[in-house]
């Protein structure tokens, strides 16, 4: 074991970083401070956090309240991106790393750390995405991984360890599923989920409404963006944050953003998850709605391939790099544009946009209209077409030549 005197360790208080922060200090022979940060998941995982760390050896246990600061400098500018990983994943875990390792580094030269510690495990993507933080923000501090040191292998070895040194722990050998949850969303895997073709059982979700108990009546919330962030819900003014928990609160009881899939991790293997995105879908629906209307063809095609390779990036835990900062800056630059509102209609787990207006809008109606005009000359259309198909017409007339 490298010498290190103070281990500054991502804690959550679940089975994992309990076994950790006993480990630490017997294997490395050093202080360990727990830290723990607040980016949305809800009271009750952070009940008892700072009492739960210092029974389980810590000196001290630092939580953080991230939550704005997650929202607005990290959710609003992958919105304005447009990223979706493979085509249906909105990134909630991914987005939430960038901001929690940043704060860990924060918190380790604060104390005067040397070292810093997760409980990720080697087959993950987490791993990648918290080290990959450290590399750019504090490369002189060692990182410690557990999972890839000690001899433990399953939760019953874990519990065993914690019983033998008289820890309490309220995990249990007997829990199915490994959850992550943040104002974004919450993702659920293992148990049933390892079998792809197992449809989910009705207690793998726990934060929508099944959309088959979803209410009969469709309901309608406005989003109000100004420059590409949303200022307005149904008409009254939120923080960022604020604004996510109301469209969770409005969505989830409509069963909105529930989505089951299998996931290229990075480290190669295929995962089977279900995530659940209430607010998340609906803000980046309307936001899309939005564009269509602000943004010509040219520039949403290029937006959009910014959104393709941005969901890679941030899904690598690329956030600290120039590639990410180039394309952020990109995407703000369209995101001037994304004034107006959007209205969404919700019904049973569907969100749809229904209404749009901005007025920095590129629609006309006049240009667009199937009745009589003043402003389009049809013929004009002929010309056009022979230009734009000039190439295709060449080749023809070579080959039948």
């Amino acid at each position: 074991m490298k010498k290190v005197n103070k281990i500054v360790l991502a804690y959550s208080g679940g089975l994992d970083t309990s076994a950790i922060i006993p480990w630490l200090k017997e294997n490395y022979g050093c202080e360990v401070v727990a830290f723990a940060a607040d980016v949305g998941q809800g009271d009750e995982e952070l009940e008892g956090l700072h009492e739960k760390a210092i029974a389980s050896g810590a000196s001290e246990c630092y939580i953080m309240d991230l939550k704005e600061e997650f929202v607005s400098e990290y959710i609003y500018p992958t919105i304005t991106t447009g990223a979706v990983y493979e085509g249906e994943y909105l990134l909630g875990t991914s987005m939430a790393r960038p901001v929690i390792a940043k704060a860990q580094v924060e918190v380790a030269r604060k104390v005067g750390a040397d070292a810093l510690c997760h409980g990720c495990t080697g087959k993950g993507n987490d791993q990648v995405r918290f080290e990959s933080t450290f590399a750019a923000l504090a490369p002189d501090l060692t990182v410690i991984a557990p999972w890839r040191e000690w001899d433990m292998v399953s939760r019953e070895d874990l519990l065993d360890y914690l019983a033998e040194r008289n820890i309490a722990t309220t995990a249990s050998a007997t829990k199915i599923y490994s959850r992550d949850a943040n104002a974004w969303h919450i993702s659920h895997e293992g148990g049933e989920l390892e079998d792809p073709w197992q449809e989910p059982t009705k207690q793998i979700w726990t934060m929508t409404v099944d959309p088959e108990d979803a209410p009969d009546t469709p309901e309608r919330v406005s989003l109000t963006f100004d420059e590409g962030r949303l200022t307005h819900v149904n008409g009254e003014a939120l923080s960022p944050y604020q604004s996510l928990v109301k469209l969770n609160t409005i969505a989830s009881a409509h069963g909105v953003g529930r989505i089951d899939i299998v996931e290229n991790r990075l480290v190669g293997m295929k995962s089977r998850g279900c995530y659940e995105t209430p607010g998340g879908t609906v803000l980046l629906k309307a936001y899309k709605a939005l564009e269509t209307m602000v943004l010509d063809k040219a520039a949403l095609k290029y937006r959009e391939q910014i959104g393709l390779e941005f969901s890679h990036v941030m899904y690598d835990g690329r956030w600290f790099t120039a590639l990410n900062d180039a394309l952020l800056a990109g995407a703000a630059s369209f995101a001037k544009k994304v004034t107006g509102e959007i209205v969404v209609k919700l019904y049973k787990g569907q969100a749809t946009v229904t209404q749009r207006q901005s007025p920095n809008s590129l629609y006309s109606e006049d240009f667009a209209t199937f009745g009589a005009d003043d402003v389009y000359d049809q013929k004009h259309a002929e010309g056009f077409i022979r230009l734009f198909s000039l190439s295709s017409r060449i080749n023809a007339l070579k080959d039948q030549g």
